[in-house]
C-alpha cells in the first residue's frame, strides 16, 4: 500500500512542478516574442486582426468590458477598441496572466469564457468552432504579438453598394471593405458592425443582410469598423402612381414632390381654410386665431390671403413670444434662486426683442457667445450664469447651434462619428479665456475676456491644444483677442457645414413635426437626411438670405407641402418621413393652456406678471412649480439644450387633469366666461352651438354634431335626488359640459 501511495505523491509533485513551469512561461515571455515584427505572410496583428474580433463579439461594448467604472470584474477594454495599446496592456499583462495561457492556448481564460466553456456573465460570444475563436487561439500560440513589421494602417471603410432601391419586404446584402495605407483592401463584412437608423423600416443582420419592411421612404444602415464609419442608404418605394400633384409654390415643394414621385407616394389634398388658419396660427404665434382674424380671413377673396396671414402673424408680438419661449428654454434660462429673477427677465426680453426685430440669426448667436459685461448692461451675459464650465459651454454650443453631440468625445472617440478627444478639448479652448468677477448684485457676475493664450488640456494625453473647430484650423489667436469671436466667425461662414443646416433642420421639425434629420440635434455623416436635396436647398436659402429667421418661416409655411391636409389618402397613411401629408402633433403645454383659456373665456394668473400674460410669454421655468397644468403637460425646466426635455407624449395624468381637475372645472365655471355668456344669451341654440364650434375648431358643426349638441342642451337636468335643476343653472352646466367635451377632443388637443 505504501509504494502506490508514494508513486501518486511523486506524480502529483511532478504535475505541480509542470504547472508552475507553464505559469512561469506564460508570465515570462521574451520581449521579442510579444513584439513579433517578422512581417511574414500569415502574421497576426493585435490592432488589425484581434481588436476587430473583440469588437464584433461585443467584448469592448459599453455594456461589457468597456463599461465606465472598471469594465466587468476588473477586466477593462477601451470602448470599441479605440485605444488598442491600452487594450493590449490590459489583456496581455494584467490579471496575473490568467487571461492568456500561452503554453496551452486553448485553456486561456479569454477563450474559455468567450466560448462558454467557463462561466461568463456575457454568455457565449464566439462559437467553439468559429474561425474567429481559432484566430484568437492562433494569436496566443504565436506569442500574442502586438504588430507585424511595416503594418499598414486603416484609412477608410466602404460599403458596397453605397445606395440603392430596395422594394418593400425585400432584402439587400451589404459588403464591407477596409482600405489600408499600403493600398490593400480587405473584406471585413464578417467583422464590421451594422446598425439600422430606423428599425421600423429596416433591420440588418450581423453579417450585413438588410431586411426592408413595409414603410416607404429613405432608410440608412450604418457600418462601423475600428473608428471608421459609413452608411448605406436605401430608397424604399411604395410604387403608387403619383399624378396631378398640387402646384409647387417654391423650392420646398419641388424637392418634396420630387421625392414623393421617386418613391411613389401620392400627397394628400391641400387643407381647407379653417384648418390652415388654426394650424399656422398655432405654429407661428403659439395661439389660436382671434375672432377678428377668422372673420377677416374667411371674408377675403384674395388668392394670396394665406400668404398675407403668414406675414401678419410674423409681424405680431405673439411670434416673438412663442419663439422666445422655445429659445430661452433651450438656452437654459432657468431660475434656481430668487436672485435669478433679474437675469431671467433681462435675458428673455433680449431674446424676444431680437426675434421681434428679426435680428439675423448669426448675429444673435455672436452676441450670445461673445457676451461680456453685466446682465443689466448686456443681457446675453446671463447665458454664462447658467453654463459656467468650458466643457459644458462647448457641449451646449455644439449641440444647440451646430447639431453635433460632443459629450461622448470627452472620454473617448465618438462611436458614431469622427470626433476625437482632441476635437473636444480644442473646441473647449475657445472658452478657456472667459473670466468672471462677482458684482455688487447677489448672484450676478461680470463676464470678461482674460488676456492670454487660449488653450485646453486633453486630460488623457496632457497635451495643451489651441482652439480648433471640428478639426478646422481657425488661425493663430492673439492674447488680446477673444477666441469666442473667432468661433463665431467660423460658425457663420457661408461654407460652414453645420451652423445653417442645424437651424433649418430644427425649424423644419417645428413646422412638420419631424426633422429632415432625426433627432434634430444629431447631425452626422452616419445619420443622413431623408431628403438631402431639400435640406441643402433650405441651408443655401438661409445663408444667402442673411440668416433671416422670418424669411425661413415664411418660405416653409407658404409651401404647398406645409399646407397639405392631415387626412391621409389610400396610399400615404403609412408614410412617416416624406411629408406627403401633415403629421398631427399634440399642442405644447403652454399653447394648450392658453387655448383652454381662450375657449373657456378664463385667464391664468402668474405671479409677478401683468394680468393677461399668456403661458407662451412666461420668461423662465419657475412658473412650472406654481402650475400643475404646465408640469403635467411637460413644459421643460430648462435643464438641457435638447428639445427632448419637452414632453410631447400623452399620459394618464394628462387625461385625468382634463377630465376632472379642479383647475379645469374652475375655468369652465368662470364668471362671465364663455359658458356663462352662452347660457344667458337669447340667441337661438343653433347659433350658439355654431359660435362654440367656430371658437374651438374654426368651422361650423356637422349636421350630426349639431343634432347631438341640441339634444344634450334640451335634455332635462336633475339633481342627485331626481329633482329638476333651476333652468338657468342647468343651462350653464350644459354649456360647460359641451365646452368640456370639445376641449377633450383630439381635434382640439392636436395641431392638424
Amino acid at each position: 500500500m505504501t509504494a502506490p501511495a508514494q508513486k501518486n505523491s511523486d506524480q502529483l509533485s511532478l504535475l505541480r512542478v509542470g504547472f508552475c513551469s507553464i505559469v512561469a512561461l506564460s508570465l515570462c515571455v521574451p520581449q521579442g516574442l510579444a513584439d513579433d515584427t517578422d512581417g511574414t505572410d500569415g502574421a497576426i496583428s493585435f490592432v488589425n486582426d484581434i481588436v476587430p474580433v473583440l469588437t464584433k463579439a461585443g467584448c469592448n461594448s459599453g455594456a461589457c468590458h468597456a463599461k465606465a467604472g472598471g469594465g466587468q470584474n476588473g477586466f477593462q477594454l477601451s470602448l470599441l477598441g479605440f485605444e488598442p495599446q491600452e487594450d493590449y496592456e490590459s489583456l496581455v499583462k494584467e490579471g496575473r496572466g490568467r487571461r492568456l495561457f500561452r503554453a496551452a492556448p486553448e485553456r486561456s481564460l479569454l477563450l474559455m469564457k468567450a466560448s462558454g466553456q467557463s462561466p461568463h456573465g456575457g454568455g457565449v460570444r464566439l462559437a467553439r468552432d468559429s474561425k474567429h475563436l481559432a484566430l484568437l487561439r492562433e494569436w496566443i500560440e504565436r506569442g500574442t504579438p502586438y504588430a507585424r513589421g511595416n503594418e499598414p494602417e486603416l484609412v477608410s471603410v466602404k460599403v458596397v453598394p453605397e445606395r440603392g432601391v430596395v422594394d418593400m419586404n425585400g432584402q439587400q446584402q451589404l459588403q464591407a471593405l477596409a482600405g489600408y495605407s499600403d493600398g490593400s483592401v480587405r473584406d471585413i463584412t464578417e467583422l464590421a458592425l451594422f446598425e439600422s437608423n430606423d428599425e421600423a423600416m429596416a433591420q440588418v443582420s450581423a453579417t450585413g443582410l438588410v431586411q426592408i419592411h413595409d414603410i416607404p421612404g429613405k432608410v440608412a444602415v450604418m457600418l462601423r469598423y475600428q473608428g471608421q464609419a459609413t452608411v448605406f442608404t436605401a430608397a424604399v418605394p411604395l410604387g403608387a402612381p403619383v399624378e396631378d400633384l398640387p402646384d409647387a409654390k417654391n423650392f420646398v415643394d419641388e424637392h418634396v414632390f420630387a421625392n414623393l414621385k421617386q418613391i411613389g407616394v401620392p400627397p394628400s389634398l391641400v387643407c381647407d381654410d379653417a384648418t390652415f388658419i388654426r394650424r399656422v396660427s398655432l405654429d407661428i404665434a403659439g395661439r389660436l386665431p382671434s375672432e377678428e382674424e377668422v372673420s377677416v380671413f374667411f371674408a377675403s377673396t384674395d388668392d394670396n390671403k394665406r400668404d398675407q396671414l403668414i406675414d401678419a402673424l410674423l409681424r405680431s408680438p405673439n411670434y416673438a413670444d412663442y419663439f422666445a419661449n422655445k429659445w430661452t428654454s433651450l438656452l437654459k434660462n432657468r431660475r434656481d434662486d430668487a436672485s435669478d429673477i433679474t437675469s431671467n427677465f433681462a435675458f428673455h426680453a433680449w431674446v424676444r426683442d431680437s426675434l421681434l426685430a428679426n435680428v439675423p440669426y448669426d448675429q444673435i448667436v455672436r452676441e450670445l457667445l461673445a457676451a461680456t459685461g453685466t446682465v443689466i448692461g448686456n443681457p446675453p451675459v446671463a447665458w454664462y450664469k447658467r453654463v459656467k464650465e468650458p466643457k459644458q459651454q462647448l457641449e451646449d454650443v455644439a449641440q444647440l447651434f451646430l447639431g453635433v453631440r460632443m459629450q461622448c468625445a470627452q472620454c473617448h472617440h465618438h462611436p458614431f462619428e469622427r470626433w476625437s478627444q482632441d476635437d473636444y478639448y480644442s473646441l473647449s479652448a475657445f472658452f478657456s479665456q472667459v473670466g468672471r468677477k462677482p458684482t455688487d448684485t447677489r448672484g450676478e457676475d461680470l463676464i470678461f475676456h482674460k488676456r492670454g493664450i487660449a488653450t485646453a488640456k486633453n486630460v488623457k494625453t496632457n497635451q495643451a491644444l489651441k482652439p480648433a473647430a471640428f478639426g478646422d484650423d481657425v488661425g493663430d489667436i492673439r492674447p488680446d483677442e477673444d477666441p469666442r469671436l473667432r468661433l463665431a466667425d467660423w460658425m457663420s461662414a457661408k461654407d460652414n457645414p453645420f451652423f445653417a443646416r442645424s437651424l433649418v433642420n430644427r425649424y423644419w421639425k417645428h413646422f412638420f413635426n419631424r426633422g429632415l434629420i432625426e433627432p434634430e440635434d444629431d447631425i452626422r455623416d452616419t445619420n443622413p437626411p431623408t431628403n438631402p436635396e431639400l435640406l441643402a436647398a433650405l441651408e443655401e436659402h438661409f445663408v444667402s438670405g442673411g440668416f433671416d429667421l422670418k424669411a425661413l418661416v415664411r418660405t416653409i409655411t407658404r409651401s404647398t407641402a406645409y399646407q397639405l391636409s392631415a387626412m391621409p389618402n389610400e396610399h400615404n397613411l403609412i408614410d412617416r418621413q416624406n411629408y406627403s401629408r401633415y403629421y398631427p402633433r399634440r399642442l405644447q403645454a403652454e399653447v394648450l393652456l392658453d387655448a383652454i383659456d381662450y375657449l373657456t373665456g378664463s385667464t391664468t394668473k402668474f405671479a409677478n406678471l401683468p394680468a393677461g400674460t399668456s403661458a407662451v410669454a412666461l420668461p423662465d421655468n419657475s412658473y412650472n412649480k406654481a402650475s400643475l397644468f404646465l408640469q403635467v403637460f411637460g413644459r421643460p425646466n430648462s435643464q438641457s439644450v435638447c428639445e427632448c426635455e419637452r414632453v410631447q407624449s400623452s399620459s394618464l395624468a394628462q387625461s385625468l387633469h382634463l377630465i376632472n381637475s379642479s383647475e379645469i372645472k374652475s375655468k369652465l365655471a368662470t364668471a362671465n366666461g364663455r359658458a356663462a355668456r352662452l347660457s344667458s344669451s337669447d340667441a337661438p341654440a343653433e347659433e350658439k352651438i355654431e359660435a362654440l364650434y367656430m371658437a374651438a375648431f374654426f368651422r361650423k358643426p356637422k349636421h350630426s354634431e349639431m343634432q347631438t349638441a341640441l339634444a344634450y342642451l334640451n335634455e332635462q337636468q336633475t339633481d342627485a335626488e331626481g329633482k329638476p335643476i333651476d333652468e338657468k343653472k342647468a343651462a350653464r352646466q350644459n354649456y360647460q359640459d359641451l365646452i368640456w367635451a370639445l376641449m377633450n377632443s383630439k381635434e382640439f388637443l392636436f395641431s392638424h
